[in-house]
C-alpha cells in the first residue's frame, strides 16, 4: 500500500475527532511522525510537514508560556502547511482559537487519551503494517515448529489436503488459498489469511472446515514469518529430481530470496510427512548444520582415501 487514509487512522486506533478536513483525500505515505516542538518555537526550517503531528505534554506546556500573539502566530505558521492531521495526545485541552486556525486552513484535529509515548509507539506499528509492500500469492501458509511453510502448486494438487494432515500432526494454519504477503522493514515476509477467509480451509468433497472450532485455538494464528516455500508439483517422469539437496533453489517475492523446494507428487507419497521433515531440516540448516553438505563431505573424503 503506497498510502493510508486519515479515515483508516481514525477508525483502526479509534482517536476522537475535533475537527476533520472537508477534503476527505488526505493521505499518509510515511510512518514516521513529528512532534512539531521547534516549530512551535519559531524554527521554521526543516518542518517535515508531510507526516502526521504528535502534540503531546511538553509541546503543550510550552504554548501555555507564549503570549497570546506569539502563540497565534507560531500556530498560524504551523497548521499553513499541508499536514495529514494533528493528533493531540493525554485528552489535552484544544482552545477555540487552535480550532479555528484549523478551520480557516482545512487541517484535521484529532485526539486520544493515551500517553504520547505509548500513542506513537501504537501509531508507527499500525503505519509499518499499513505501508509495508504487499502481494498475494496462491497457496497454504502453515507453520511447522516455528517455520513459517508457504506450499504452493497448481490447484488440485494437493496443498489444502496436506495442511489438513499437517494440522492433524499438531502444526497450525495461518492461510490457505489466499495468502497476504507483507514486507516488514527488518527483510521479514509477515504472511497472513485475508479476514474474510481466517481459519477457514477448503477442502474438494467435503467443503468449507473452520479449523479453529474443529481443533481449536491452538490449531490456528493470525500471521507467520515466511521462511520456506514447498512448491508440490505432479511427478514429470522425464524430469531429474535432486536426491541429495545441494542444490539450493529461491524464490523472489517482494525483493526477498526465500529458499525453495520442489517435491514431486505420486501416489502413495506421505506429503505432510516430507513437509514436516523439511521443514525440521531447514531449521537445522538455520543452526549451522546441513546434511547433504556433510554427508558430501564424508563422500569426497572417503574417494580421496581410496
Amino acid at each position: 500500500m503506497e498510502s493510508v487514509s486519515i479515515k483508516r487512522i481514525i477508525k483502526d486506533l479509534d482517536v476522537e475527532v475535533i475537527y476533520e478536513s472537508k477534503r476527505g483525500d488526505d493521505k499518509i505515505i510515511k510512518s514516521d511522525i513529528n512532534r512539531p516542538g521547534l516549530q512551535l518555537a519559531g524554527y521554521e526550517e526543516y518542518f517535515a510537514h508531510e507526516r502526521i503531528q504528535i502534540i503531546g505534554k511538553a509541546e503543550w506546556n510550552y504554548l501555555q508560556t507564549l503570549d497570546t500573539e506569539v502563540k497565534y502566530d507560531r500556530l498560524n505558521f504551523f497548521f499553513s502547511y499541508p499536514i495529514p492531521a494533528l493528533i493531540v495526545t493525554r485528552n489535552l485541552e484544544i482552545t477555540e482559537k487552535t480550532l479555528d486556525l484549523a478551520k480557516k486552513y482545512d487541517r484535521t484535529i484529532l485526539r486520544t487519551g493515551l500517553p504520547t509515548t505509548k500513542f506513537v509507539n501504537k501509531l508507527i506499528t499500525c503505519l509499518d503494517d499499513m505501508l509495508a509492500p504487499s502481494t498475494t500469492i496462491h497457496g497454504v501458509l502453515v507453520d511447522i515448529y516455528g517455520i513459517g511453510v508457504l506450499i504452493v502448486g497448481k490447484s488440485g494438487v494437493g496443498k489444502s489436503e496436506t495442511a489438513l494432515e499437517l494440522i492433524k500432526r499438531g502444526h497450525r494454519l495461518i492461510a490457505d488459498d489466499a495468502v497476504e504477503i507483507k514486507r516488514k522493514d527488518d527483510g521479514i515476509l509477515k504472511g497472513m489469511a485475508p479476514e474474510l477467509i481466517r481459519h477457514f480451509l477448503e477442502i474438494r468433497g467435503l467443503g468449507i472446515l473452520d479449523i479453529k472450532r474443529l481443533y481449536g485455538v491452538g490449531a490456528v494464528r493470525n500471521s507467520k514469518g515466511i521462511d520456506l516455500i514447498i512448491e508440490l508439483e505432479y511427478w514429470n517422469e522425464k524430469k531429474e529430481y535432486d536426491r541429495i539437496g545441494l542444490d539450493e533453489e529461491y524464490d523472489d517475492i517482494l525483493g526477498i530470496e526465500i529458499p525453495k523446494i520442489v517435491v514431486p507428487v505420486k501416489p502413495g507419497r506421505n506429503l505432510a510427512m516430507i513437509v514436516e521433515v523439511a521443514a525440521r531440516n531447514h531449521r537445522q540448516k538455520k543452526m549451522g548444520y546441513n546434511a547433504a553438505v556433510e554427508f558430501n563431505n564424508k563422500l569426497m573424503g572417503e574417494i580421496e582415501r581410496k
